[in-house]
């Protein structure tokens, strides 16, 4: 009988024993198939904290407390800081001009004529001009490439003329793109960007009306042209010739593996520096909208700045 017992009491041992084996077993089998997850969290999370640490590097380098980067490929926005914020767009407005007017001339080769009274106006705010005359009969095609190359105010408000009649009819035009682009917290009382308490926007809403501009042909080779001389006028027999403004300010549009290929400029005091670019790097395009910079037209021109260090270091990850 004992010698029984002492065979059950083994057995029982044994059974405990197999069923805390194969419970230890069923315990690793368990965790081990966690462990990749695990692994690929702790990656993930690696991977934000470093995307994290080159954003806050970035942010601390600019000049521009507002900026919005965004892939053309996909259009993901692949950096931003204060994009949401309301700015004074300056001569940004001249990408809605232009867009509005490309859509609403139908013969851009029509001759236009800038009156005399816009222009008094325009000397006493010390606008920018393209250097048109009083009276000049222009081509509209030359007043689109005088208003985005130089940024001329006199070939900004020529083209609101020609199409609306005046410049408060033409802020209604661009308003109703703005709204049909999705331009949420934007509103137009101008089509120069000189400053006005109501004329404001964001650098996101700047980046959604280039995206959308860019698929417009002639907007798009207007925006990335560097040169442009236009035909013979009644005040300017030779024509006149316009650089960009963005290519007059800096020295070298390139970063590394890439290079901006295209840009519109803007200041006003209130807006401060300001730049709409186009960038092109390994078959990918990119833009980059900026605003706020201090500076101006005579300083150190910390928005090609800006748009140099945003390309060069974000588009090498």
């Amino acid at each position: 009988m004992r010698q029984k017992r002492r065979k059950k009491k083994h057995l029982r041992k044994f059974i405990l024993t197999l069923i805390i084996f194969l419970s230890i077993c069923m315990l690793f089998k368990t965790v081990y198939s966690y462990l990749p997850f695990y692994k690929n969290k702790l990656a993930l999370d690696k991977d934000k904290t470093t995307d994290d640490n080159m954003i806050q590097s970035i942010q601390d380098e600019l000049f521009s407390p507002y900026a919005i980067l965004v892939s053309l490929n996909n259009q993901n926005v692949v950096f931003e800081t204060g994009s949401e914020e309301r700015i004074f767009p300056a001569s940004l407005t001249k990408i809605m001009t232009v867009l509005v007017a490309i859509e609403n001339i139908p013969d851009l080769h029509e001759l236009i004529i800038l009156p005399e009274e816009i222009f008094p106006d325009l000397y006493t705010a010390n606008a920018s001009m393209a250097g048109f005359l009083p009276g000049e009969e222009v081509a509209a095609v030359d007043l689109l490439y005088g208003t985005l190359l130089p940024s001329g105010a006199d070939a900004s408000l020529g083209l609101a003329l020609r199409v609306s009649g005046s410049e408060s009819e033409f802020s209604k035009l661009m308003n109703k793109k703005a709204k049909e682009i999705g331009m949420g917290d934007t509103h137009f009382t101008n089509v120069t960007g000189l400053h006005d308490d109501n004329h404001y926007t964001t650098v996101k809403d700047i980046a959604k009306l280039l995206e959308y501009a860019l698929k417009n042909k002639t907007f798009y080779e207007i925006f990335t042209t560097i040169r442009r001389s236009t035909s013979n006028t009644n005040r300017h027999p030779g024509g006149i010739t316009f650089y960009s403004t963005l290519y007059k300010k800096t020295n070298t549009l390139e970063f590394d593996g890439g290079e901006i290929i295209g840009g519109k400029t803007g200041y006003t005091e209130e807006a401060g520096l300001c730049l709409a670019s186009l960038a092109e790097k390994n078959g990918s395009k990119y833009i980059l909208v900026t605003a706020g910079a201090a500076g101006d037209n005579y300083s150190e021109q910390y928005h090609i700045i800006d748009a140099l260090t945003v390309y060069g270091k974000y588009l090498n990850n």
